[in-house]
């Protein structure tokens, strides 16, 4: 990340690849601080709202941020609904967690955060994300997402890997070593998603190839399906579905529709064609260098 401005103009601009770089005008800083683990700026900007960086990379902004939440968490509830004790590693920002709390289904939820400085900023100046991390099925565990999940057998219907990119604090949650913890984990029907990447830029498609080609070596069940994210590298992001039993596209949507949920993004004609991706993309998915 850097700042260029122009006359009395402030913007921020992260670096997709050394050829690409990626602009926001902003408004005034609300936030800056270092934790033991990373840099965390909360800016905000006319069009895009309040946003999160870690270490200069956009985590999230207030206008998009309703994209990756929804496709994150309702992608596995649609396709288990009676999930009832869920693992939500990363997810500082209090995202997911909120769109999790609207199923009221769910008895527990383990969430993970290796930095809680992320979580108390996060409630400070993203409320939209982060009000829901009170709720008194959450459980707020504040380590090593891969240590914590190292204790843990035959516990949880779904996992979500809520993560920032691999490298940094979030590098440990891409090993082959924390995709087999994440399956011992889980019950004998359980779900794994997790944030894939983008399959355009090199550098994040061979990320993707590497976390896919992992988690295909564990579960029987193994599939990608995407969404247009438009401050994410590219626009053109990615999830990883894993499932013991579960096929998320043979789903019978009625059970979910019945509760009522309204989403901004998320719908049951998008759960299907999500799944269909572009020949590139199914080419990457089998090589990795």
């Amino acid at each position: 990340m850097f700042w260029r401005i122009d006359k009395v103009d402030l913007w921020y601009t992260e670096n997709h690849t050394d050829y690409v770089r990626f602009s926001i005008k902003v408004d005034r800083q609300l936030y800056s601080g270092k934790s033991e683990f990373q840099q965390i700026d909360i800016f905000e900007s006319t069009e895009f709202g309040r946003f999160l960086t870690l270490d200069g990379l956009m985590m999230l902004t207030e206008k998009d941020e309703f994209i990756y939440h929804d496709m994150i968490v309702h992608i596995p509830m649609a396709t288990n609904p009676n999930i009832k004790k869920v693992l939500v590693i990363g997810a500082g920002d209090g995202g997911t967690i909120r769109e999790l709390t609207r199923y009221q289904a769910i008895e527990k939820i383990d969430m993970v955060e290796i930095d809680e400085k992320v979580v108390d900023v996060c409630k400070e100046f993203l409320p939209q994300t982060a009000s829901k991390l009170d709720d008194p099925r959450v459980k707020i565990n504040f380590e090593d997402g891969l240590k914590f999940v190292r204790t843990k057998a035959d516990e949880y219907d779904l996992i979500i890997v809520d993560s920032t990119d691999p490298f940094g604090p979030g590098e440990g949650l891409f090993t082959k070593e924390f995709y087999g913890n994440c399956y011992n984990a889980l019950k004998s029907d359980g779900i794994l998603v997790n944030q894939h990447e983008s399959p355009y830029y090199i550098e994040y498609a061979r990320s993707m190839n590497r976390a896919h080609l992992r988690i295909k070596e564990l579960f029987p069940i193994c599939k990608v399906y995407q969404a247009h994210i438009p401050t994410y590298p590219s626009g053109h992001w990615l999830f990883g579905f894993a499932s013991k039993k579960y096929d998320p596209l043979n789903v019978d949507f009625d059970t979910w529709k019945k509760l009522g949920l309204k989403t901004r993004y998320y719908n049951t004609d998008l759960h299907k064609g999500c799944f269909a991706l572009p020949t590139y993309v199914k080419e990457l998915l089998n090589y990795v260098d």
